[in-house]
């Protein structure tokens, strides 16, 4: 089995600026600068064939070239207790399209449907017993942030393993994106 998603690489750059947002807040774990990426798909465990086959469906994908834009950060929270920090992306119907394209390729390779709706982000800090009430200076202090957009001329397939400080991410496969 190998643990696997579908993602947006987030350049250099831009990676170094979004790190420089990290934070006092007890509880979170921020991302690596190297791990910071935009999510279009997590598939979770599967296996070696059918990585294989889901290698190949992606490669077919057609979709244009697109601009992305980050903007302001939020969190996702549950009962009160944040579970992570994020930095947003800015409405994009282009990066709608290529998820909705991703989402049925996977479909069609033979995974199930997510089940919910896509909120792309770039996830910066997962939390643990952190209290939503803890995160408000970092979000009033960072609600202005913006990026210029960031050209996407591919997507990547990458393989997740679980360390002891955290997920390490490998690049298993770039698709290009065509001109």
């Amino acid at each position: 089995m190998i643990r696997l998603f579908v993602a947006i690489s987030v350049p250099e750059m831009l990676r170094q600026r979004l790190s420089g947002l990290r934070g006092q807040i007890p509880g979170a774990r921020w991302v690596r600068p190297e791990n910071l990426h935009l999510t279009l798909r997590f598939l979770g465990d599967v296996d070696e064939d059918a990585a294989d086959d889901l290698d190949a469906a992606l490669s077919r994908i057609t979709a244009p070239r697109l601009q992305v834009a980050l903007s302001g950060v939020g969190h996702f929270a549950s009962r009160g207790q944040v579970r992570g920090l994020w930095a947003g992306v800015e409405p994009n119907d282009a990066l709608e399209h290529l998820q909705t394209k991703v989402e049925i390729t996977v479909q069609r390779a033979g995974m199930a449907p997510i089940g919910r709706r896509f909120h792309p982000h770039v996830t910066l800090a997962r939390c643990n017993d952190t209290r939503v009430s803890r995160i408000d200076g970092f979000l009033a202090e960072h609600s202005g942030f913006r990026a210029p957009p960031f050209p996407v001329d591919a997507i990547d397939l990458y393989s997740s393993t679980l360390g002891r400080e955290g997920a390490y991410y490998t690049r298993e496969a770039t698709y290009p994106l065509p001109d």
